[in-house]
C-alpha cells in the first residue's frame, strides 16, 4: 500500500505554506499581475521561510528535500495563487539540473550569483519545442559554439542572468552548455500569452553568441542522462503547481455554489451544476494522486518515474483546462469579471499548458514507453 503522508516535519512546512497561501498569495494575486513582478514584502517573506530553495541541495545552501515533499509544499502554495509561484525567482527549472549535479565545475562558477547576489538562472529546453516556435541553433566551431535564432518563451527569462542551455549540436551530439552573463543574448519581451503575466515570460534571442568548451556542463550519454532526470523532475514539479491550483478553484467554485442562490434555492441544487462540481472534484484527485505515485517513484530512483512524469504532467494540463474553464462556466457572468478569480484561474491555466505542453507528444511517448518498454525517448 502507497502512503503519501508527510512527517511531522514535513506536515509543519506544509501548513505553513497553506496559510500563506490561503492569507497572504491569493490577497497579492492581482497587485503582482499588475505590477508585472512578485511583491517585494511577500517575495521576502516566502523566501526567510525557505520556499525557494526545496530543490536545491545542501552544498548550495538549499534544503534538497524529497519530491514527496517538494510536490505536497508547491501544492500548497498554488492553491493561492499560480501565476505569483511561477513568477518566484530561484525557482526556474534550471534547479533541477543543479540538484543532480551539485559538485560540477561548470554550474559551480555561478553558485555564488545565485546565493549572495540572489541572480536567476533559467533552462531553455530545445529539445521540448515545437519547429515553428524555436530556431535555436548549436554549431560546434573549433574551440566552442556558436548560438544563433530565437526560443520559445521561457519562464523567468525576462530576470536571467545565467542561462542552462539543454540541446543538440550540429554534429548531432546532445549537449548541455552554460551561457552565462559574460555572453550576449537579447530578451525579446511582450504579451506571448494572456496569464502568467507576473512570471517573467520572454525569449531568448542569440546572435552567434559564442560559448566556449570550457562551459560545457555534460555531453554525450552524460547529458542525455542528465536531460532525461531532470526533466522528470521539472514535469512532476509542474504538476503539482497544476494541481494545487485546481485545489484552489475545487474549494471556491464549492462554497461559490452552496451559497449562491437561483429560483430561490441554492445552485449547488441544481443537476447540472453538482455534477459539474463533481467532476471538477474528480479531476483534481486524479491529478494530485498522479504526481504524488511520480514524485514517490522518483524519489526511489525507480525507472518507472520517468513515465509517471509524463503521466501527470499530460493529465494535470488536461485536468487544469477542465478545472479552471469550469469555474468560469459555474460562476456564469461573474466568472468573466475581474473582481472574481476565476477568468485569472483560466487564462494562468492556458499560459502554463502552453509552456509546458505538448500533451500529444507526452502521450505518444508514454504509449511507446508501455508497448516497447522503451525508459525514455528524448525529442529529436
Amino acid at each position: 500500500m502507497i502512503s503519501f503522508k508527510p512527517t511531522t516535519d514535513e506536515q509543519s512546512f506544509i501548513d505553513v505554506a497553506k496559510d500563506i497561501a490561503a492569507n497572504k498569495i491569493r490577497s497579492n494575486a492581482r497587485k503582482c499581475e499588475k505590477a508585472r513582478k512578485v511583491d517585494e514584502k511577500l517575495l521576502n517573506e516566502i523566501s526567510n521561510l525557505g520556499f525557494l530553495s526545496l530543490e536545491l541541495p545542501e552544498s548550495w545552501e538549499g534544503l534538497q528535500l524529497p519530491l514527496i515533499t517538494q510536490v505536497q509544499i508547491w501544492q500548497a502554495l498554488s492553491y493561492g495563487d499560480l501565476d505569483i509561484i511561477q513568477g518566484l525567482p530561484k525557482t526556474s527549472d534550471a534547479m533541477s539540473l543543479i540538484r543532480l549535479l551539485p559538485e560540477n565545475k561548470v554550474l559551480n562558477r555561478i553558485k555564488n550569483d545565485l546565493l549572495t547576489e540572489e541572480k536567476t538562472v533559467t533552462l531553455l529546453d530545445t529539445f521540448m519545442m515545437d519547429e515553428w516556435e524555436n530556431d535555436v541553433q548549436v554549431i560546434k566551431k573549433e574551440k566552442g559554439y556558436a548560438i544563433r535564432g530565437t526560443s520559445q518563451p521561457i519562464r523567468l527569462a525576462h530576470y536571467s542572468q545565467h542561462i542552462i542551455l539543454f540541446a543538440k549540436d550540429s554534429t548531432g551530439e546532445k549537449i548541455i552548455l552554460l551561457v552565462d552573463q559574460s555572453h550576449q543574448w537579447n530578451v525579446e519581451e511582450g504579451d506571448y500569452r494572456l496569464g502568467l503575466l507576473t512570471a517573467g515570460i520572454a525569449r531568448f534571442t542569440f546572435d552567434d553568441t559564442f560559448v566556449e568548451s570550457a562551459n560545457v556542463i555534460a555531453k554525450g550519454q552524460e547529458a542525455e542522462e542528465m536531460i532525461v532526470t531532470a526533466r522528470s523532475r521539472i514535469q512532476i514539479l509542474q504538476a503539482a503547481k497544476e494541481s494545487g491550483l485546481m485545489k484552489g478553484v475545487l474549494d471556491y467554485v464549492t462554497e461559490y455554489t452552496a451559497s449562491r442562490k437561483a429560483f430561490g434555492q441554492e445552485i449547488a441544487k441544481f443537476q447540472g451544476v453538482s455534477f459539474r462540481v463533481a467532476k471538477v472534484a474528480i479531476e483534481t484527485r486524479i491529478a494530485s494522486h498522479l504526481v504524488w505515485e511520480a514524485a514517490l517513484k522518483a524519489d526511489k530512483n525507480n525507472s518507472e518515474a520517468i513515465g509517471l512524469a509524463k503521466r501527470a504532467l499530460y493529465r494535470a494540463h488536461r485536468s487544469l483546462r477542465f478545472v479552471t474553464d469550469s469555474a468560469v462556466q459555474l460562476l456564469g457572468g461573474h466568472g468573466y469579471v475581474q473582481e472574481f478569480p476565476a477568468e485569472k484561474w483560466m487564462r494562468d491555466a492556458q499560459a502554463q499548458v502552453l509552456l509546458y505542453g505538448r500533451e500529444n507528444e507526452y502521450l505518444l511517448q508514454r504509449g511507446e514507453q508501455l508497448v516497447n518498454g522503451v525508459k525514455e525517448v528524448v525529442f529529436q
